[in-house]
């Protein structure tokens, strides 16, 4: 695609790398047709190629409006797109740039920014986050329908974690909004894990991994959350921890993204390219083991949702199930398996309408099969699925450990 940036966009910390991401595109249109918000709006302005074309009248120095910004938030960034693409189109990140630059030139409503304010004091700040999620379960009768069914009806409480050493160790990311929702999912890692002789390590200064800032454009206080992060790694790191492991792949798409976002930062780019590379999701670690010793027996019927930012940004499609599969589960066919299920961070809370759509197409795509449970790997999308309050949703980690022999 031709390119003519103004000389305001090619001064931009990242004009450089906007524009070798528009001359990629060759406008052939294919991402249109796995883009859920084009299939739910049939807008072209909502599809992938017209949001590019949107980004690069902004920086060709064209008129920026709300409408421009709309569209630009109505993306959902599940990267579908990217895995449609036959030119290698790195379109989050150009979108990322481009919504930077409309923000800037747009100011929200005063209604929106408080939600978004809001939601970046909340989300990222786990105890604070966990308080309120108690507190809203406590009053959950008094609550008007649409919060309330952004509240988990019976979260499941955490057993103990090993206390064994084992010669192999991994981190772990407890995450924000995780410890409040599901506890118990980064509990039964460390157990399955303690089985086959792992240790997990759970770093406290280590926190949210950035995304809700970064997305919600506050980008430079995400980065800020990204150092921390690898600072409170690093010792651990140095000593021999031979993994970051991620069970929300949300997080572990962003974190395995810390490499490229502070590559031009002299202080982090080394560090943050060694965090990138040692991190893993937990699928990751666990189809490389030898699972026979876990002693799984189940013949469980169930529906794999395969986030976003598993299949698309981790390029990991299908590894959770062969896991699943090895183990014994009997897996039900998923139409339209590679559509978003419209959780996306705070996009269930941003946009409810188009989200819920999504939602309802997913459950009724994941429910087709006649499943006794539904697994996800992420935990945004473990709970904007079950708030269909439909068949029950969980992490593949506890289906797992559910169908452990005692030890």
């Amino acid at each position: 695609m031709q390119t003519t940036l103004s000389e305001q966009a090619k001064r931009l910390p990242r004009g450089e790398e906007a524009e070798s991401i528009l001359r990629s595109c060759v406008h052939c249109g294919f991402c249109n047709a796995t883009c859920p918000t084009y299939q739910l709006l049939g807008d072209e302005l909502d599809g992938p190629r017209g949001r590019i074309y949107l980004i690069k009248q902004v920086l060709e120095g064209k008129e920026v409006t709300e409408k421009t910004q709309l569209h630009l938030d109505r993306c959902l960034s599940c990267r579908n797109c990217e895995t449609t693409c036959p030119s290698g189109v790195n379109y989050h990140n150009l979108l990322d740039i481009g919504r930077a630059v409309v923000d800037a030139a747009v100011p929200r409503p005063l209604s929106q920014r408080v939600l978004r304010e809001s939601l970046r004091a909340v989300v990222p700040n786990a105890g604070l986050f966990k308080t309120l999620t108690q507190m809203g379960n406590s009053f959950r009768p008094l609550l008007p329908g649409s919060l309330k069914d952004k509240l988990p009806g019976n979260i499941r409480p955490p057993k103990a974690r090993p206390t064994q050493q084992h010669a192999r160790q991994v981190l772990i990311l407890e995450g924000c909004v995780q410890p409040g929702l599901s506890p118990n999912t980064n509990a039964a890692t460390a157990r399955v894990l303690d089985r086959l002789g792992i240790s997990v390590k759970s770093i406290a200064q280590a926190g949210c991994c950035g995304a809700v800032d970064y997305h919600l454009n506050a980008q430079e206080q995400g980065l800020d959350r990204a150092r921390r992060n690898i600072d409170a790694w690093w010792p651990s790191l140095q000593a021999g921890a031979e993994a970051i492991v991620q069970t929300a792949s949300g997080c572990g798409a962003f974190v395995k993204d810390y490499g490229h976002m502070l590559r031009d930062d002299p202080a982090y780019a080394d560090k943050a390219a060694q965090v990138s590379a040692l991190t893993k999701d937990l699928v990751e670690v666990l189809r490389a083991e030898p699972l026979e010793k876990l002693g799984a027996c189940t013949s469980t019927k169930l529906a794999f949702h395969c986030p976003c930012t598993l299949q698309h940004a981790q390029k990991l499609g299908g590894a959770v199930e062969a896991v699943l599969t090895r183990l014994g589960f009997n897996l039900t066919p998923v139409p339209d398996g590679h559509l978003c299920c419209g959780s996306a961070g705070t996009y269930s809370i941003t946009q409810p309408t188009l989200s819920k759509q999504l939602r309802d197409n997913k459950m009724n795509a994941l429910e087709s099969g006649r499943p006794e449970v539904i697994a996800t790997a992420n935990i945004g999308c473990q709970t904007h699925l079950a708030s269909a309050g439909r068949t029950p949703v969980k992490h593949w980690i506890e289906l797992i450990e559910d169908a452990l022999h005692p030890s």
